[in-house]
């Protein structure tokens, strides 16, 4: 701990597992206050964030890159203080020795719902610019490449046993956007 502003050290913070051996996610930063680091599988750091609800945000990031979320750090605090949770986040990103990817280039892939309109098959992406197709027929196009996409993560996810549910919005799913209900 930094006597002066009390921020924990990130290297004095227990990793967490980001799925337990009974495939849930830690259930113990369910509506908390806190500042998370997020660990690839190899232990290197990939983002720092803070939020005031860490199990909702870290499930967030789980589903945006199934591939890069497998340990945590957690700090908790008690009431919301932004200044604080920044400090935090800043605290650990230097002590980091460089910005995380997902805090620099790739912060929207951390940050932004899925937009699965990026990630469209060659023959997909022929159907959608289509001049003869309405727009109907597009939303319906947009939808099926949303729910592959979806069907894609789920099964990356459950084959690293998770057991938790992930549900998405399916409001969004219209636009092609993929974000937790």
């Amino acid at each position: 701990m930094n006597s002066e502003n009390n921020i924990p050290a990130l290297d004095n913070v227990e990793y967490v597992a980001y799925i337990n051996e009974n495939g849930e996610l830690p259930e113990q930063f369910q509506g908390k206050i806190g500042v998370y680091a997020i660990f690839n599988q190899e232990k290197i750091l990939q983002f720092v964030g803070y939020s005031r609800d860490v199990y909702l945000s870290c499930k967030q990031h789980l589903v945006r890159q199934p591939e890069e979320c497998y340990w945590l750090k957690v700090e908790t605090i008690e009431r919301p203080n932004r200044t604080i949770l920044e400090n935090i986040e800043n605290a650990w990103i230097s002590e980091n020795g460089s910005l995380p990817l997902g805090n620099g280039e790739n912060k929207e892939k951390w940050t932004n719902p899925i937009n699965s309109l990026l990630l469209m098959t060659t023959e997909e992406q022929a159907n959608y610019q289509n001049p003869l197709i309405d727009d109907l027929v597009k939303m319906k196009l947009i939808k099926n490449v949303a729910r592959r996409v979806e069907a894609e993560i789920l099964a990356v996810l459950e084959a690293r046993g998770l057991k938790t549910q992930i549900r998405f919005n399916p409001k969004l799913k219209e636009e092609g956007l993929l974000d937790l209900k």
